[in-house]
């Protein structure tokens, strides 16, 4: 495989718009981790929009060629779109790197600074609350199935928080830590999942669980938004605050979590006239 490795890493180095290559082997056989093949490349260009990917073969080795800019990588950190790209640069051979490029963003990550921990708060709380409603939703309906689905996923958020708090990435590992970061979240996940009672009742029971524990975590969780709300006297439009770049590249379920926000008293919400005048039908506009 390091020949394979030398080979891509001498093509690369003669194309000037490419910062940084990083080589990832694959350690088991149908590992998912690089898609199923065996070796991964991961290709940092400077000009925007430069994505792809690309399967080749090499000496009988089967290789995945993913490529990303640099501005989009950025997005795809804070955002977790892409949650297999944090364990690919902290797992990764860097092989060539630029300036440091890519080295500096691992090292930034291992600090986990706690302008990321925000981010990736908000975005897993918003992610619980959705998940969170739904099961309770289909729980109502009695679509128990649906609803352990749900409730499932929202689990799965909550353990990210807690990993998030903890300061480590729940991209790189979940419920492996979780026994030992917070055996209580770790115990529901039991309970929910191979405890023999009916499923009505482990749904039950791990949505009392999220009603009365992570639900008191949204004031914590909801710190960049709510400093980002706090920047200014007058009210923000739910656009404006969708479009605020700080939240933009997050890609979070706003207007749910902004409507959750202002039951609990934790913002206002105000009516205001709209700019094209229409005294009747007044916009909804939200401070602190």
């Amino acid at each position: 495989m390091k020949h394979i490795i030398k080979h891509f890493t001498q093509t690369f180095r003669s194309q000037p718009d490419v910062i940084s290559l990083a080589a990832i082997e694959n350690p088991y056989p149908y590992n998912p981790f690089i898609e199923g093949l065996d070796l991964l490349l991961l290709v940092i260009r400077e000009r925007n929009g430069a994505a792809g990917t690309e399967h080749m073969r090499f000496d009988g080795e089967r290789i995945l060629i993913r490529t990303i800019d640099s501005d989009s990588m950025q997005q795809w950190i804070s955002s977790g779109e892409q949650r297999n790209l944090i364990e690919w640069i902290v797992r990764g051979e860097i092989v060539l790197d630029r300036e440091g490029y890519l080295m500096n963003i691992r090292e930034r990550l291992m600090l986990f600074p706690d302008t990321m921990k925000e981010q990736k708060l908000l975005i897993e709380f918003t992610g619980f609350l959705r998940t969170y409603l739904q099961a309770k939703h289909e729980l109502e309906n009695n679509n128990i199935l649906d609803a352990y689905s749900h409730v499932l996923s929202a689990l799965h958020h909550w353990a990210h928080i807690v990993l998030i708090e903890e300061g480590q990435h729940p991209e790189l590992t979940v419920w492996r830590q979780m026994r030992l970061v917070h055996p209580g979240v770790y115990k529901l996940y039991e309970e929910l999942t191979v405890s023999h009672e009916t499923i009505q009742q482990r749904v039950e029971l791990v949505m009392l669980a999220c009603e009365f524990t992570v639900m008191n975590k949204m004031k914590a969780c909801c710190t960049l938004l709510f400093r980002l709300m706090g920047d200014r006297e007058e009210p923000w439009s739910i656009l404006e605050l969708q479009l605020h770049p700080s939240i933009e590249a997050l890609h979070v379920d706003l207007s749910l979590l902004v409507q959750k926000l202002v039951k609990r008293s934790l913002i206002r919400e105000v009516a205001v006239m709209p700019d094209n005048g229409d005294t009747e039908a007044l916009e909804l506009r939200y401070m602190m």
